[in-house]
C-alpha cells in the first residue's frame, strides 16, 4: 500500500508509520502530482487549494484522502464520490485559532481598532475613540453553529453578547436555513462560519444586507463565495451597513487592483485566522495517525466527510 504525505510533516509522521506501508514525501506541487497517481492513500496539501485539488483528481488508485482544510469547495467532490474514495478532513484542528480570529474581529470593529492603528502610524494623538460600541448587550447571528460557529458563540457570550445560531437540524434551539433571513434586522453583528457548498453560495446579497440594521457588521470567517462582493461594496459604499471584516473573499489571493480592498469601512485579514497559531501541523499529524491506524484496521475514522452535502 503506497501513501503520498507532505515532506514538512515528515518528521512528525514516519516515527510511527506502521512496517510495510511504502511512503512517498512530496515537496512541491509536481512532485505530488506524479506521486499520487498509483497511490491508496494521500495527504497532498499544498498553498494553493486548487492545486491540491488537482492532485487529488490525479489519483484514479486513491481509496483515501486526507487534508488539513476543513472546507472542501476546491476538491473534486463529484470524482471522489465516483470513485468511492473516503474523504477525512481538518475540522476541528483550527477551530480555536479560527474562533478567536473571529471574536478579535468584532472587537476590532466594536472599536475600530483599524482605525486607532492609522491614527498611531501618523504619530497623532486623538481624544476621540474612533469606535464606541460595547459588546454587552449586543446581538449576534452565527450562521454554520458548528464546532468554530459554537467556539465562537461562547465567547462571544463572556462579553455578554445574546448569541443566535443557525444550523441545517435546528438543534440546541438553533435557527434552521429558511428561518434566519425574517430576523436579520435583530443582529449587530452577523458571522459566517458556515461550510461552502452550493446552497451556501452567495447566501448574503443586496437583500439580506438591505435587511441588516445600518450600524451592523458582516464578519466573515467562512468562504468567501458566501458573500455577493459586489452587493457588498455596493452596501458599503452606500453606508447601509456599518462594515465588514472579511478573512475570506473571493476570488484568493484578491487581486490587488479589485476594488473591494478600497471599500469604505472593510477589514481584511487575508485568510490568516486558521495559521494564527502554532500547533495545526502537529494536529494534523496526530489526527493522521489515528485515523491511518483506524484505515488500515477497517474501522470507522475520524471527520469522514460526506461527499454529497460536501462537509
Amino acid at each position: 500500500m503506497k501513501a503520498v504525505l507532505p515532506a514538512l510533516a515528515r518528521p512528525l509522521l514516519e516515527p510511527r508509520l506502521p512496517a510495510g506501508l511504502e511512503v512517498a514525501w512530496f515537496a512541491d506541487h509536481d512532485q505530488a502530482n506524479a506521486m499520487v497517481v498509483d497511490a491508496d492513500i494521500a495527504w497532498v496539501d499544498q498553498q494553493l487549494p486548487a492545486w491540491t485539488g488537482e492532485a487529488i483528481a490525479r489519483g484514479e488508485k486513491l481509496r483515501w484522502v486526507s487534508t488539513i482544510y476543513a472546507g472542501l469547495d476546491s476538491f473534486p467532490l463529484d470524482i471522489l464520490k465516483a470513485r468511492g474514495v473516503t474523504v477525512t478532513n481538518g475540522a476541528g484542528i483550527n477551530a480555536l485559532a479560527v474562533a478567536e480570529y473571529a471574536v478579535m474581529g468584532v472587537l476590532v470593529a466594536a472599536k475600530r481598532f483599524d482605525e486607532v492603528v492609522r491614527i498611531a502610524d501618523r504619530h497623532e494623538w486623538t481624544q476621540s475613540a474612533p469606535g464606541q460600541i460595547e459588546l454587552f448587550e449586543t446581538r449576534a447571528l452565527i450562521i454554520g453553529h458548528g464546532t468554530i460557529g459554537a467556539l465562537i458563540g461562547a465567547r462571544l457570550e463572556a462579553f455578554g453578547v445574546t448569541v443566535t445560531g443557525v444550523t441545517r437540524s435546528g438543534r440546541d434551539g438553533t435557527l434552521m436555513p429558511d428561518q434566519w433571513r425574517p430576523t436579520l434586522g435583530d443582529y449587530d453583528w452577523v458571522i459566517l462560519a458556515a461550510p461552502s457548498t452550493d446552497a451556501t453560495r452567495a447566501m448574503i446579497g443586496a437583500g439580506e444586507m438591505a435587511a441588516m440594521k445600518r450600524s451592523a457588521w458582516l464578519i466573515n470567517i467562512a468562504r468567501g463565495d458566501m458573500v455577493d462582493q459586489e452587493a457588498l461594496i455596493e452596501a458599503l459604499t452606500a453606508r447601509r451597513i456599518a462594515g465588514a471584516f472579511l478573512d475570506t473573499v473571493h476570488p484568493e489571493p484578491l487581486p490587488p487592483e479589485h476594488p473591494l480592498w478600497s471599500a469604505p469601512n472593510t477589514i481584511h485579514t487575508m485568510h490568516l485566522s486558521g495559521r494564527s497559531q502554532t500547533r495545526m501541523f502537529q494536529r494534523a499529524a496526530a489526527l493522521f495517525l489515528e485515523n491511518l491506524e483506524a484505515f488500515l484496521a477497517g474501522r470507522e475514522m475520524k471527520n469522514v466527510v460526506d461527499l454529497e452535502a460536501g462537509y
